[in-house]
């Protein structure tokens, strides 16, 4: 599921956006709704935005080479940043530009069931969108909270669409009752109000999408849950002491690199630590199949709090 980055939802995400988009337009140009054409823009971005996030899986499955040596799976985060500048430009700051000037000349709808029928059916067609998004998620999300799933996760994609059809089903909301409330009190400031709302909520949840990408783009560890696994992997022998120091970091969303320093018998052989070694690396790989690139360094331990080092440790290092 997440090797795939959630294509399922991100496709159902862009065939909805595609004919939502077109309706809002047309509503527009009709009615000379402010909110129908700031939802038209939103739609209209968003659309681009999931061809953003299926073109970013697509580069991420790469095979690694001489320049990237570690693959490209990172690739997928940059996407998913653009989509949240995608997101701030397009259809946040647009949406405020049209709402302010709405609301400087506010002037009354044409048709005005128009827009409010094709809202109605935007907000049905979202909601399977959502539904779609939600559907595909929980595998990943098990018991943690939608805030933790979105925070926490490594694969981009879903935690993005889900925010943006959210989004989405809101703005769609909002514009509803800016157009209802225009149709009623015959003042078109309601319309210029409801799109400078839907501006400033495209613009929040750009800046959420854009804050939990930023830390995949500059790295992030395993889970403590993951982190907890592979200590318990490697020490899970008589010939491993400890784990001496540790860091992990996420090449990819599907996969993190290991390196770690174990404690191993200072007086055993070169043929000996490299079984050690290799018999680690396949027990953390078992408990932690996400856990792909693994480098270990054989050391000792020495008790920082000690006098003097202990008796084997001064018989290693006086063969060194």
């Amino acid at each position: 599921m997440s090797a795939s980055g959630g294509s399922k939802a991100i496709i159902a995400a862009f065939l909805a956006n595609v004919g939502i988009a077109i309706a809002k337009f047309a509503a527009w140009a009709i009615s000379g709704s402010s909110s129908m054409l700031a939802e038209g823009v939103h739609s209209l971005a968003d659309s681009g935005n999931q061809l953003l996030l299926l073109l970013g899986n697509k580069r991420a499955q790469q095979p690694a080479d001489a320049a990237h040596p570690f693959g490209y799976g990172r690739v997928r985060y940059v996407y998913a940043f653009v989509v949240a500048i995608v997101l701030f430009s397009v259809g946040g700051v647009f949406s405020i530009y049209e709402g302010i000037a709405k609301i400087r000349e506010p002037h009354m709808l044409e048709m005005w069931w128009l827009p409010l029928a094709v809202l109605v059916i935007a907000i049905v067609l979202e909601s399977f969108s959502l539904r779609t998004a939600v559907r595909e998620s929980r595998p990943l999300k098990g018991r943690r909270s939608w805030g933790r799933f979105i925070k926490e996760s490594k694969a981009p994609e879903l935690p993005v669409v889900l925010l943006e059809d959210f989004a989405a089903l809101v703005g769609l909301t909002i514009a509803f009752f800016g157009v209802g409330l225009t149709v009623l009190t015959g003042n078109g400031l309601f319309d210029g109000i409801a799109t400078v709302v839907i501006g400033v909520l495209l613009i929040v949840v750009a800046f959420v999408v854009g804050i939990e990408v930023k830390s995949l783009l500059v790295g992030e560890g395993a889970s403590d849950e993951d982190v907890a696994k592979i200590e318990a992997a490697l020490v899970d022998s008589k010939d491993v002491g400890r784990v001496i120091h540790m860091k992990t970091l996420y090449l990819s969303p599907d996969e993190f690199m290991v390196g770690a320093k174990i404690d191993v018998n200072p007086l055993a052989t070169m043929s000996e630590v490299s079984v050690i070694v290799n018999l680690a690396e396949r027990r953390v790989r078992r408990a932690v199949p996400a856990a792909k690139v693994i480098y270990l360094e054989p050391d000792i331990y020495l008790d920082p709090n000690a006098d003097t080092p202990s008796t084997s440790s001064i018989v290693m290092l006086s063969s060194d």
